[in-house]
């Protein structure tokens, strides 16, 4: 909400021009009215009312003052008062299915593929303040991190507490994490439902076909956007425990099941990004982001306050008070 002051017509401004010409116009006429005669004195013409005679310009001042402010009348001026509601007219459910095994500790990404992630899917969130969103994780078995919320707070929170963790089971269940993922959007009554499955592996754990969850994507009406993640070739990854109990790190070729991923987007309707590099992972979210638009339905209100009526009055009453002058004090003198 703001008030803004406008002209509706500046056009007529330009009048202001021919107050100059006014001005020589009346300076002009005034000398030609005025005789020219030598004498040695004026002291017999002097009188009570010289005064009246010298003031006789100020009538013509009210008349320029009075065009002045019908110029600006004409204007129009006003001050707007805008209000703006916006009303989500088409809402989206997301679910984010990460994967959360040893190898997204690689290192090819920086920190690792796990930090990289979690920092351009917090900026990801933010930017859709008008739907919900939830988390899976997965690695050997899949669980729901976060529920489908629009509550913004309470996903970034537990999007930065995740993190690698031997509770879950070792492996990549890409089937289970996809499965999970659809089993949250499965009874959503949004317009439009969407995955968001990221690996950096192949599928080699769990009980459910990533082909068979698919496939439930497709019959529930989800979209599935499918993203590897990993640089080509050799990677620093994680390959053994240190006995302080940290990871020993060595080159690991990186291998990522891309045809599977490009079938499930495919089947679903979604669409197969490689994030090779951080500035990569983060460009392809931003083409999710823009891919998935939310429809909001904005309404302006507007309430225009008129203030040429002031300018009009103040016009009138000048021309007015310039009348009454005319045909009394200065009737003698015109």
């Amino acid at each position: 909400m703001g008030n803004n002051f406008e002209f509706v017509n500046p056009q007529f401004f330009w009048l202001f021009l021919t107050l100059p010409v006014l001005v020589l116009w009346y300076l002009w006429k005034r000398k030609r009215q005025t005789a020219s005669l030598k004498i040695s004195s004026i002291e017999g013409f002097k009188s009570g009312k010289n005064w009246l005679a010298r003031l006789k310009p100020f009538l013509f001042a009210l008349r320029l003052l009075a065009l002045s402010a019908i110029i600006i009348a004409m204007a129009r001026p006003r001050t707007v008062d805008e209000t703006t509601k916006t009303k989500t007219t088409r809402g989206i459910d997301i679910v984010m299915a990460m994967d959360l095994s040893a190898s997204m500790l690689a290192r090819d990404l920086k920190p690792n593929r796990l930090e990289a992630l979690k920092t351009v899917a917090a900026r990801f969130i933010n930017s859709r303040p008008n739907d919900r969103i939830g988390l899976v994780e997965y690695a050997g078995e899949s669980y729901t991190r976060t529920p489908l919320t629009s509550d913004k707070t309470i996903v970034l929170s537990s999007l930065k507490s995740m993190e690698y963790n031997t509770t879950i089971e070792g492996g990549t269940a890409i089937g289970s994490g996809l499965a999970t993922a659809v089993n949250r959007l499965k009874d959503s009554r949004a317009k439009s439902k969407v995955i968001i499955l990221l690996t950096d592996g192949v599928n080699n754990s769990g009980f459910i076909d990533p082909k068979i969850a698919s496939e439930l994507a497709v019959e529930f009406g989800i979209k599935v956007y499918t993203i590897g993640i990993g640089s080509n070739g050799m990677a620093m990854s994680p390959i053994g425990i240190r006995p302080d109990g940290g990871f020993q790190y060595g080159n690991v070729k990186v291998e990522i099941d891309e045809a599977l991923l490009k079938e499930i987007a495919k089947k679903t309707g979604g669409q197969y990004f490689r994030a090779t590099s951080n500035t990569k992972l983060e460009q392809i979210y931003e083409e999710i982001n823009k891919l998935e638009k939310t429809d909001i339905e904005e309404f302006k209100y507007t309430n225009y306050d008129e203030m040429f009526r002031p300018w009009a009055i103040f016009a009138f009453v000048l021309i007015a008070f310039e009348f009454l002058l005319r045909i009394t004090v200065f009737r003698g003198f015109l």
